[in-house]
Order: C-alpha cells, then sequence, then structure tokens
C-alpha cells in the first residue's frame, strides 16, 4: 500500500468523512482559543467548563433537545457560579472553580447512572467521534464557526485584555465585558469539541496547542497561527493513527498532541530545555574566544 492509499482509504467512508471534519473543526477553534487561555492563565478555567457541561449534555438528552443547548446552559451557569463564589465569600478562585467544577462534574455522573437509555452516554465523557451524525457536523461547523470568527474580529481587544487589563479600561474597553466574552466563548468552544474526544478529554485541546505555541514564539500574532495549526496538523494524523492501530480517536488525537508538546518542550530554539542549553553553550564559547582574541 502506497501513500496516496494510506491517505485516501479512510475518506472512503462517510462516517470517517464526518470525523475528519469535526475534528479539525474543534481542534482549530480550540487551538485559536488557547492562546488567550495559557496567556491569561485560565487553563483552569478550561478545565472547570468542560467538565461542568456534563450534567447539561445528559439532561438535553433525557428532553430531546441537541446536546449543545444543555451543554451551553451548564456551562455559562458554571462560570457564573465561580465568579459568585468568589465575590461573595473568602474562598479564592481556584478553589472555587475546584468546588464548582467537581460538584457539577459529580451530578453529571451521578444523571448517567440512573437515568434509563438505550444510548450509552459514557460516550459523552470519551468522547464518539466516529458515531458524529450529519446533524452533529452541521452543529459543530456553526457553532464553530460563530466562535471562531468573533475570536477573529475581537482578537486585538482579548490581546489587550490579556495582557494590560488596566490599559484596556483606560482606553474605553470594559475589562469585565471582554472577560465574560471570553468566558462564553470558552463555553461554545467546549461545546463544538465535546463531539470530538468528549468531556475529558476536551481540556487537552484547550490548553495543549497553545501551551505548544508559547515555547516557539514571543509574539500573539505568531501564536494565533501556530496554536491552530499544531492543533490541526495533530488531529488529521490522530485520527490517521486511530484508524490503523484501532484505537480511540479521540484518545489518539490529544495523544498526538501532548507527543508534539513534549518535541517542542525539549527542543525548541529558544524556549526548549535542550536548545536553551544549546544557546547557552554557544554564547559561552562565543565569549570564550572573544576573550582569547
Amino acid at each position: 500500500m502506497d501513500l496516496v492509499d494510506i491517505l485516501l482509504e479512510p475518506l472512503g467512508y462517510d462516517f470517517m468523512q464526518r470525523a475528519f471534519l469535526v475534528t479539525v473543526t474543534a481542534a482549530i477553534v480550540c487551538g485559536v482559543l488557547s492562546c488567550w487561555l495559557v496567556l491569561i492563565g485560565w487553563s483552569l478555567m478550561g478545565d472547570a467548563v468542560s467538565h461542568a457541561v456534563l450534567p447539561g449534555v445528559v439532561l438535553a438528552y433525557v428532553l430531546g433537545t441537541p446536546f449543545a443547548v444543555g451543554a451551553l446552559v451548564f456551562g455559562i451557569a458554571a462560570v457564573a457560579l465561580i465568579g459568585i463564589v468568589r465575590s461573595t465569600s473568602r474562598v479564592k478562585e481556584d478553589a472555587a472553580i475546584g468546588v464548582v467544577f467537581t460538584t457539577l462534574f459529580a451530578l453529571g455522573i451521578v444523571l448517567i447512572s440512573v437515568i434509563p437509555s438505550q444510548t450509552d452516554l459514557n460516550h459523552i465523557l470519551f468522547g464518539n467521534l466516529l458515531g458524529v451524525s450529519v446533524a452533529d457536523l452541521v452543529q459543530v461547523l456553526a457553532l464553530g464557526a460563530v466562535t471562531l470568527a468573533t475570536l477573529v474580529l475581537k482578537r486585538r481587544d482579548l490581546t489587550l485584555y490579556a495582557f494590560d487589563p488596566t490599559h484596556a479600561n483606560a482606553i474605553g474597553l470594559n475589562p469585565k465585558v471582554l472577560g465574560a466574552l471570553l468566558l462564553g466563548l470558552l463555553a461554545l468552544t467546549v461545546v463544538v469539541a465535546l463531539q470530538a474526544v468528549g468531556v475529558i478529554l476536551v481540556v487537552a485541546m484547550l490548553i495543549i496547542p497553545g501551551a505548544t505555541a508559547y515555547l516557539l514564539t514571543d509574539r500573539i500574532a505568531k501564536m494565533l497561527v501556530i496554536s491552530p495549526a499544531i492543533a490541526g496538523a495533530c488531529s488529521l494524523l490522530g485520527i490517521y493513527l486511530s484508524y490503523y492501530l484501532d484505537t480511540s480517536s479521540g484518545g489518539m488525537v490529544v495523544l498526538v498532541m501532548g507527543a508534539v508538546f513534549a518535541l517542542v518542550y525539549l527542543f525548541a530554539p529558544k524556549h526548549g530545555v535542550i536548545g536553551r542549553w544549546f544557546a547557552t553553550a554557544r554564547r559561552r564559547a562565543a565569549i570564550g574566544r572573544r576573550r582569547i582574541v
């Protein structure tokens, strides 16, 4: 089997075509949002929202409404609850996040265990990439387009908010509104990625691409290109590997992302562990030569 056959064989199946489209869409949207989550330090918030949507998805199934509706409602509710607990008590933000998301996640697990269903609701936890329907695909593409367009249009305001919210306020921007917008987009992005990798692994798609890009560049403009590019490439490679190795598609996508992060962590020219060591060695050698001269 040559390379062309390897690339084209999975595309001969409709369910694989849908899997590719859903995963790449989710990866690109997550990759763009990931940049701001990493820069602001909201990695834990991404984890919280991704887990907190579980009961909403289960209840949406019970009521016969689209999963996206329940996930979005509970994602926004989780963000609101975290803000209320943080602002009305002595509990700090990280503790408030931990309390809210673990409680809602546990609620979702309990609902899964007690609600009779002919459908295996465990795929909500781990993803059901190969079972994506045409309706799911349309939903993911629509939500992904809205989220990505909003992020692109508001990228300058969000970047200023990430680096200097005080300056943003001074020039007429409202940091609270920008923060709420970012959290709302986070909830939408979780809904998009939920179809691809499930609740448990979605946080990896929200964090790993941005963290990888952050090690490769010091400029946000480049980061916003590198992060979704890495996410999209890893998603494609992950699905191909899962097809030929007969493994979990969502898990393989995240595993490839983790492997790429490990390589960048070690070998990135400026911020990688080994890259920094070689750079330091070259500087010392250059200093030594100048002293000899």
